[in-house]
């Protein structure tokens, strides 16, 4: 396996929306610029982060609700506060545990000093996709693309098993959805072919 540090999976280009933009503003900003997060920024402290707002906490704290998104404020949506950090030197698998530890999908990259005021980058799960390719040796053929996915699936829930027998990881952490199970996924016949 490759070992390569988030340095090199980052995304670089960091989108920033000020704590006292509405949740519309976010939406826009997001669909503008062709982005899943935003690094929320204070200006009344240097443009320094203080979180990350997602499309998942505009679905789950503004349309679930059925709040007003010109009315609702980033600083009362965004996760990540505080902000959880990365140093750009970490592992792969670094970054992955405190993905988990901390419970959140996005890290923002910083220098080995923890300086947030100079963030790097932003560190998703989609910035794992080839990684997780070239390492899993997946080719073209979708069968053993398939197989190789669940087959790390597989390895995950026993990583997490194993946090949660330490002690470190709530118990049941990743259940939900169960009520969701019968439903008919949502994005195609292409989901359907891999279940």
């Amino acid at each position: 396996m490759a070992t390569i540090s988030i340095g090199e999976l980052m995304t670089v280009k960091l989108e920033t929306i000020d704590s006292s933009s509405s949740a519309q503003e976010a939406s826009k900003k997001m669909k503008e610029n062709n982005t899943s997060s935003l690094v929320v920024i204070d200006n009344n402290n240097n443009n320094k982060p203080i979180g990350i707002v997602t499309e998942r906490d505009l679905v789950r704290k503004v349309c679930l609700n059925d709040a007003s998104s010109s009315n609702m404020l980033i600083k009362n949506i965004m996760s990540s506060f505080p902000l959880v950090t990365i140093d750009v030197r970490s592992s792969v698998g670094a970054a992955a545990d405190v993905m988990i530890q901390n419970k959140v999908r996005h890290l923002l990259v910083v220098e080995e000093n923890n300086d947030i005021s100079k963030p790097l980058g932003i560190i998703a799960p989609t910035d794992f996709v080839d990684y997780l390719k070239e390492n899993l040796n997946i080719e073209d053929d979708d069968d053993d693309v398939n197989a190789k996915i669940l087959e790390s699936l597989k390895e995950g829930e026993e990583v997490v098993e194993e946090l949660e027998q330490q002690g470190k990881l709530e118990k049941d952490s990743q259940k939900g959805g169960e009520e969701y199970e019968d439903e008919e996924p949502r994005q195609g016949s292409k989901t359907k072919e891999f279940l």
